[in-house]
């Protein structure tokens, strides 16, 4: 994301939007200063007004008194051959082109780096099939039921694999990247629905949603409370590993905090495992339910550890 900031943030950032925008407006009609200021503040920072407006009319020649521009034609910014290449090198991702992306201009450049170049770690290796024609056909229609609000009849593998049937309203996709996996979220019996979509074996659009399926569907949410020793700057790490969490972090003592987590039981599994990486240094005290899981883990662990090294 820092490569991207660079690309797209300060190559292109806010003082050349709106320098752009005032240039704009002022080509299709002349600008008074009160316009002038008023857009400059909806765009930059509002010290910005004190600079930006006389820079325009003496340092840049570019808007004369009567706020009209010499320029015939409005601004345009393209994209550099660096930033084309760094878009090149996104759609690569079979997740990205799930969506379908234009990808118009393209074609004949070389992206930065290939998705091979790429190590992951602390991730399942038993990712959905992007590749997969038919999980990109159910994908892509569940993508256009919600976006619709249509309704869709689907076909799915449970848990033990036995198949159920459903009409549904997709509300949204929502991907884990530590499975790596999308889900489905979407509204029809009481709790409504969360089905992986690898397991959605057959999907039909239907008709515009009827009301009684145009409703959110229940979230399970629970909670976690853990103790924190904040060695080797993880409290820093953990804030940034949770961060799309809901939080509550309360000082116990100089280098002692309390965390409160909230999360959807959905994602339990993936919380396991990311609280079990920080080591001794976090340590879950509620609920029971939750400590029971990692004592379940790590003695799952310490009998695998034997036969693994045999």
């Amino acid at each position: 994301m820092e490569v991207a900031a660079v690309l797209f943030s300060e190559l292109y950032g806010s003082y050349f939007n709106v320098v752009a925008a005032v240039l704009a407006e002022a080509v299709r009609h002349s600008l008074t200063g009160g316009r002038l200021e008023e857009i400059v503040r909806e765009k930059a920072f509002a010290e910005s007004v004190l600079a930006i407006p006389a820079a325009l009319r003496s340092d840049w020649p570019l808007l004369k008194p009567d706020g009209t521009t010499p320029l015939r034609h409005e601004p345009t910014m393209p994209l550099t051959l660096l930033q084309k290449r760094w878009l090149k090198t996104l759609l690569q991702d079979p997740r990205i082109a799930l969506f379908a992306p234009c990808e118009a201009g393209l074609a004949d450049l070389e992206p930065l780096f290939n998705p091979e170049d790429i190590v992951r770690f602390d991730q399942y290796l038993d990712g959905d099939p992007y590749r997969d024609e038919v999980y990109i056909s159910i994908f892509r229609q569940l993508l256009t039921a919600a976006r619709e609000r249509r309704s869709v009849r689907l076909r799915y593998a449970g848990r033990r694999g036995r198949l159920h049937d459903a009409v549904c309203l997709p509300v949204r996709l929502e991907y884990s990247e530590k499975d790596d996996k999308f889900r489905l979220l979407a509204s029809g019996r009481r709790s409504g629905y969360i089905i992986n979509v690898a397991r959605i074996r057959a999907c039909t659009v239907l008709g515009p949603a009827p009301s009684e399926l145009c409703r959110e569907p229940v979230r399970h949410t629970e909670s976690l409370t853990f103790r924190l020793w904040d060695e080797r700057n993880a409290l820093e790490r953990v804030l940034l590993h949770f961060s799309h969490l809901e939080k509550e972090t309360v000082r116990l003592g100089e280098q002692e905090y309390q965390v409160t987590l909230r999360y959807d039981r959905e994602d339990e599994t993936e919380l396991l495992i990311r609280i079990l990486s920080f080591g001794p240094m976090l340590q879950v005290t509620a609920p029971d339910r939750f400590i029971a899981l990692i004592r379940e883990r790590l003695e799952r662990q310490a009998q695998q550890a034997p036969e693994a090294a045999q």
